[in-house]
């Protein structure tokens, strides 16, 4: 079993990396639509993925996010599968 003192400052770390993460974009930026590549100015204090893409509906996302990086990874991914075949 952890000791709750090695738990509690996990833990803390994790939120407090977290919190931080929140603003590591900064302001400016631009907002994508991971269905059709959309893309809008991002507004201050509106997250990304609180827009919806106003030509197919989806959850936006924050350009140059990790999880903007994970669907080009996942695209780029798809692609090279369908070029091998």
């Amino acid at each position: 079993m952890v000791p709750r003192h090695v738990y509690l400052a996990w833990f803390l770390e994790r939120v407090l990396m977290t919190e931080m993460r929140k603003h590591d974009m900064g302001a400016g930026g631009r907002c994508i639509c991971p269905k059709c590549d959309e893309t809008i100015p991002h507004s201050d204090g509106v997250r990304c993925q609180d827009e919806r893409c106003q030509s197919c509906g989806a959850k936006m996302l924050r350009e140059g996010s990790h999880h903007h990086e994970l669907l080009q990874q996942k695209k780029a991914k798809k692609e090279s599968g369908t070029n091998q075949s």
